[in-house]
């Protein structure tokens, strides 16, 4: 497949670096010659300079002969007449791009179809990062919790306690602890190695758990991982931007929230904008600020700044002086490492969340959902299973006779709005969501080619 991707920032590097390691031909465009210098030392693909949305540099980059083009400049406008010059004069057939202000957004019915700005598909990272992290503030103690099925599965990660019921026991033990929920281990990470999960692997405490399950029963397998959580009430967002204005709509009936920002002008328009949320005019990092405002009974203090710097040492202090638990928003990639390893619970990329949105609509087969995980290294997909015994090697069988790779695991089926825990007697159905787990993302190739229908193949 060939790809032209506009912007060299933190998604669109890594998204071409993903690209490339899956033998896919990338073409990356960007104005920072600097930026192309470092990717073409790093990787094997073409850069070209200049400004992207100008015909002459995507004739340049290729974009005729494109299978794909995506557009995830920081300017939306960019992105947008990209999409539009990409369809009118070279006719590329899907086109991809990144879109943040809410102005756009709010009207995208009108201006995003083919008769106007022609763009496929959209990505909106404020969505997919407050979407992620509202999951996160419902289920107290999860590290990840990932929705597929229109919600109806959810892939779920937590950090396994001394405490709970299953530490210390096999993983089919899980069985006698909760015979009325149907659940299944994915992955464990122990010391930062995967661990490919069977019948007689014993939990440990401090593991990383990957279980999928049918989203009603989430909250009753997280209890046999760990203590049961306190429910989240007092939430604080640092940053009015539009993730902490989004996060603050979407939260305020349920919670209660405080909102900071520096901006006067931001504070003023928020107060008037937001029904319950109270919203305070101050730095985010002003101690004085945060002990009037009881930052010691927040549940969860959210850094969502536009600053990784900013995030990082509000979140430290907001720790230090006695929120339960803080989260922070991440852009650099390097810092994300360096947080998680200390007093910050949980670091937030939109890289991470942009790019699996991404994949989706890349991968090859009829794929519904990717979320990526473990920086990259990890995969999870929702995958629409098509044909039948005679043109597909996974539909009409069992999951025991079909040859997925080490450490790729089927954890559930969705047939007709039914969630279907997978086992290993569990048949696949033409037109199942089949949902999967990849420890090692380098078998998503054959994972693509099980799925795809061959009417030549031969039993």
């Amino acid at each position: 497949m060939k790809v032209v991707i506009l912007g060299a920032g933190q998604v669109g590097s890594s998204l071409a670096e993903t690209l490339s390691q899956e033998n896919n031909d990338v073409v990356i465009v960007d104005t920072d010659e600097k930026q192309l210098q470092l990717i073409r030392e790093r990787m094997d693909i073409s850069t070209i300079t200049g400004i992207a949305s100008h015909p002459d540099i995507l004739e340049q980059a290729g974009v005729a002969d494109a299978d794909m083009l995506i557009a995830v400049t920081n300017s939306d406008e960019v992105n947008m007449i990209a999409c539009r010059i990409a369809f009118t004069l070279f006719h590329t057939p899907k086109r991809i791009a990144r879109v943040r202000a809410a102005q756009y957004l709010s009207r995208q019915q009108q201006l995003f179809e083919e008769n106007s700005l022609a763009i496929n598909i959209l990505i909106s990272p404020e969505e997919l990062v407050t979407s992620h992290i509202q999951r996160l503030i419902k289920y107290p103690g999860a590290l990840q919790v990932l929705d597929f099925a229109d919600g109806r599965v959810q892939l779920v990660s937590v950090r396994a306690r001394k405490d709970g019921a299953l530490v210390g026991q096999e993983i089919q033990a899980i069985r006698e602890h909760i015979p009325q929920v149907d659940t299944r281990v994915a992955a464990i990470y122990r010391k930062g190695h995967s661990i490919n999960p069977k019948r007689d692997t014993i939990i440990e405490a401090d593991d990383e758990v990957f279980f999928i399950v049918d989203r009603k029963n989430t909250r009753k397998v997280m209890r046999e991982l760990r203590r049961r959580d306190q429910p989240n009430r007092r939430i604080m967002i640092a940053g009015g931007g539009n993730i902490g204005r989004r996060l603050a709509i979407n939260l305020e009936q349920d919670y209660q929230v405080k909102l900071i920002d520096y901006n006067r002008n931001t504070t003023r328009r928020l107060s008037e904008e937001l029904e319950k949320t109270i919203v305070l005019h101050g730095d985010v990092s002003d101690e004085a600020l945060l002990r009037e405002e009881n930052i010691d009974s927040v549940d969860v203090f959210c850094a969502l700044t536009n600053d990784d710097e900013a995030n990082i040492m509000s979140s430290l202090l907001a720790k230090r002086m006695g929120a339960n638990k803080v989260m922070a928003l991440i852009n650099r990639t390097a810092y994300v490492d360096l947080v998680e390893s200390g007093d910050i619970d949980l670091a937030i990329s939109p890289q991470q969340a942009t790019i699996g949105s991404l994949l989706a609509h890349i991968r090859q087969g009829d794929v519904a959902m990717v979320h990526s995980l473990r920086k990259g290294a990890a995969e999870a997909l929702e995958t629409v299973a098509h044909g039948d015994h005679g043109s597909s090697r996974v539909v009409d069988r069992k999951i025991e006779e079909i040859p997925l790779p080490e450490g790729v695991n089927i954890g559930a089926i969705v047939r007709n709005g039914q969630v279907i825990i997978s086992h290993h007697d569990t048949i696949i159905r033409e037109n199942d969501h089949v949902i999967l787990f990849l420890i090692d993302k380098k078998h998503i190739h054959t994972v693509e080619s099980l799925f795809s229908v061959n009417n030549n193949y031969i039993l």
